[in-house]
């Protein structure tokens, strides 16, 4: 079994830390928590969006290695989110 580096972020614990962090953000619409509770999860949910992004960081290096590995002539364009408001 190959072994992650210490900053490579599976898959799998990309989906739990996402499913965490909405599940944060949904207590914390609700607003039943006194404010260190709301403060408390706010931090934490400020921990998993790092990891989160981290975690597709390493991904995208990935996908970049693997089209450069391959030869390949595609070229991968950053990503710019829509607006879609």
């Amino acid at each position: 079994m190959p072994r992650k580096s210490k900053n490579e972020v599976s898959i799998p614990d990309f989906e739990n830390s996402l499913k965490q962090l909405e599940a944060l953000v949904e207590k914390l619409e609700h607003g039943d928590d006194s404010l260190e509770d709301s403060l408390r999860r706010f931090e934490e949910g400020i921990a998993l969006s790092r990891q989160c992004q981290e975690a597709l960081k390493v991904a995208e290096q990935r996908v970049k290695v693997l089209v450069e590995d391959k030869g390949s002539d595609a070229h991968l364009d950053d990503f710019e989110a829509r607006n879609d408001t």
